[in-house]
């Protein structure tokens, strides 16, 4: 099974491209499934599914045709399905401060749980081989972090903390309940939530597996959606999972270059490119035109998904060596650069607001820098097998 995950800032069309994309890939015959992950669902909306068929479903797959299915995950109804005692303690706790009680559902569904639910659906149709391809519609891009950072998470809170806790308020529960008219967790809470991880777990292997799973970043070619791009391809190399492609959409198409009212856009447009192969390098960038109008219903999804994967197949593994690393050494830290093609002959490297800047005849290189190494300064650097070293000690 492959596994193609969208990542991007709110408004750039990432559930449009990640529709149009399933709807490619159901075309060339994989059994495909569509899950919208981000809480302002408009999947539906792409695929122009009437609201009251998106109610009937309560969250489950919509069957598009033989080949396509789509999924809004609703979670209210998931807290149902697999949170039931978990939410339940956590509303009880939030009313016994004194909330009003509709107040208490609401925040009893707490960051992550979206994230972690739409993991157990991962772990769910990989493991059951019912689809050749899952295509996620990952939220914007901080909680899209989120979502690959939490099987880590889940896995040192269940090694380290679970079963102390537990045990800890099996004990102190009888006594606590004499002092205090605060709720404290039953037995029933711990039972869900270990449950729940065992539903979940292997997801993190298969998250960072290259020939499974790949993110495609979608961007536009504007100034304030590049920066966040780029701190997610950054994140998303920490964190082990493959980027494959970058898909920058709604670029001015050539036609309006004699139009006055644009002409500025055309230019500013067209540095920002320049910048997405140096930002994105050695990640394939594929351009995406402005659609004449929304891209609503199959036509129009079948239309852009031509001008975004050509005769290609989006099944494919566009990219898989990973670009670079951070690596600790001696209480300094080193950046390896996959740079095969590069000499010492004119190379230069540089820091500028946070990122390293490599430098070599037209070619051009940026590697933003963790928060943890924002001090650092590049002291030297190295070819070796293929490999640019950056070396950074602390200023």
């Amino acid at each position: 099974m492959r596994i193609i995950l969208f990542s991007g800032k709110g408004g750039v069309g990432k559930t449009t491209v990640s529709a149009a994309t399933a709807y490619r890939l159901s075309r060339l015959g994989y059994k495909t499934i569509v899950v919208s992950v981000d809480p302002a669902h408009s999947l539906g909306d792409a695929f122009d599914i009437p609201e009251e068929e998106k109610v009937r479903a309560k969250g489950l797959p919509i069957r598009i045709s033989d080949k396509l299915y789509i999924q809004e995950i609703d979670i209210q109804e998931e807290v149902d399905r697999y949170w039931g005692d978990v939410y339940r303690f956590l509303e009880l706790l939030f009313n016994t401060t004194g909330l009003d009680r509709v107040v208490s559902e609401e925040l009893a569904i707490l960051p992550g749980m979206e994230e972690v639910t739409s993991l157990l659906y991962v772990n769910k149709y990989y493991k059951e081989g019912e689809f050749d391809v899952l295509v996620l519609d990952l939220p914007p891009t901080g909680e899209s972090l989120r979502f690959v950072s939490m099987p880590t998470v889940l896995k040192w809170y269940m090694r380290k903390i679970f079963n102390v806790e537990r045990t800890i308020l099996k004990v102190a529960r009888p006594v606590a309940r004499r002092l205090t008219q605060v709720p404290l967790p039953e037995e029933e809470y711990f039972k869900s939530l270990e449950n729940f991880y065992e539903k979940l777990k292997g997801v993190d292997q298969i998250l960072v597996d290259p020939n499974i799973t790949s993110v495609r970043i979608v961007a536009n070619p504007e100034r304030m959606v590049l920066k966040e791009s780029q701190r997610a391809f950054m994140y998303f190399n920490l964190f082990g999972v493959n980027v494959d492609g970058v898909i920058v959409n709604k670029v001015l198409p050539p036609a309006v270059e004699s139009c006055e009212h644009f002409s500025k856009w055309i230019l500013t447009q067209r540095r920002h490119i320049e910048d997405i192969h140096a930002l994105f390098y050695p990640v394939p960038v594929f351009l995406v035109p402005l659609m004449e109008d929304e891209v609503v219903g199959e036509e129009r999804l079948r239309t852009l998904s031509d001008l975004i994967y050509g005769d290609g197949d989006p099944i494919r593994v566009m990219h898989k060596e990973k670009p670079y690393e951070f690596l600790e050494q001696d209480g300094d830290y080193v950046i390896r650069l996959n740079a095969p093609f590069l000499t010492k002959e004119g190379l230069s490297i540089l820091k500028s607001e946070g990122e390293i800047i490599i430098r070599w005849r037209n070619f051009k290189s940026h590697v933003l820098l963790p928060r943890k190494l924002r001090d650092y300064e590049p002291k030297g650097a190295r070819l070796e097998e293929g490999y640019l070293k950056v070396f950074l000690s602390k200023s």
